[in-house]
């Protein structure tokens, strides 16, 4: 105990540290007197930068998180990974042939998978990264696109796959070909932009563009906000 406050110990690249109980680890790593150069980001699970590895103690098993989701644990080993090396291909999605399995044309890892499921046990986001390989393998882009529409491209699932799959490159590059040659344009979305290209909302645009930061807090709080009713599905 430390005052009033429950301690625990975490290591931290092999060095023990005395830290209160309840903190994330990206909090308790602070607290142990490290600063995060790299590797922090939106500090609230969005981002995918805060990709961490650990231990705990007396237990073989290798995990993986995000600092700033996970609460640190007692005999708790951390190892913190600013970046996964993992090379995007080159493309232009405007001369991409959508009718061709290009994904594994561009990633031809996808074939080498052994369906291990590594890649989705180490997902912080709980995907089924392992389906929307298989997915990808048979060309299937709106599956990939549909199953991997939450990756915040943190990299654990590159980090732990025995086939040096890039998982994530893999179904960024099916989202751009699902949302640029298959998925239905939304009426009101052309609609806004047509608004937009018209020059509707460059007066209060201009207004915002005045604003300070306090009123601009304020306008945002106070925002109309459009409501679908639940169940019902807007019209594309």
């Amino acid at each position: 105990m430390e005052g009033n406050k429950k301690m625990i110990t975490i290591y931290i690249m092999g060095k023990a540290y005395k830290v209160p109980f309840g903190l994330t680890i990206m909090k308790a790593v602070e607290y142990a007197g490290y600063r995060f150069i790299r590797g922090a980001g939106c500090r609230a699970g969005f981002c995918g930068a805060c990709a961490t590895v650990y231990r705990k103690k007396g237990d073989y098993k290798f995990r993986t998180a995000l600092a700033c989701q996970t609460t640190a644990e007692d005999g708790m080993y951390l190892a913190q990974l600013p970046f996964v090396p993992a090379n995007r291909e080159e493309y232009n999605i405007e001369n991409i042939d959508p009718d061709k399995n290009v994904l594994s044309e561009y990633y031809p890892e996808i074939n080498r998978c052994v369906s291990c499921n590594t890649c989705t046990k180490s997902c912080p986001q709980e995907l089924d990264v392992m389906d929307f390989i298989q997915a990808a393998i048979r060309g299937d882009y709106k599956k990939v696109s549909s199953l991997s529409f939450d990756c915040i491209q943190c990299g654990l699932c590159t980090a732990r796959c025995p086939a040096e799959i890039t998982h994530y490159h893999v179904a960024q590059l099916a989202r751009r070909i699902y949302g640029k040659y298959y998925s239905p344009i939304p009426k009101h979305l052309e609609k806004r932009v047509g608004e937009i290209k018209k020059g509707k909302f460059d007066k209060e645009i201009e207004r915002l563009k005045k604003m300070s930061v306090d009123e601009l807090k304020k306008a945002y709080v106070k925002r109309k906000i459009e409501r679908i009713p639940r169940g019902e599905v807007r019209e594309e």
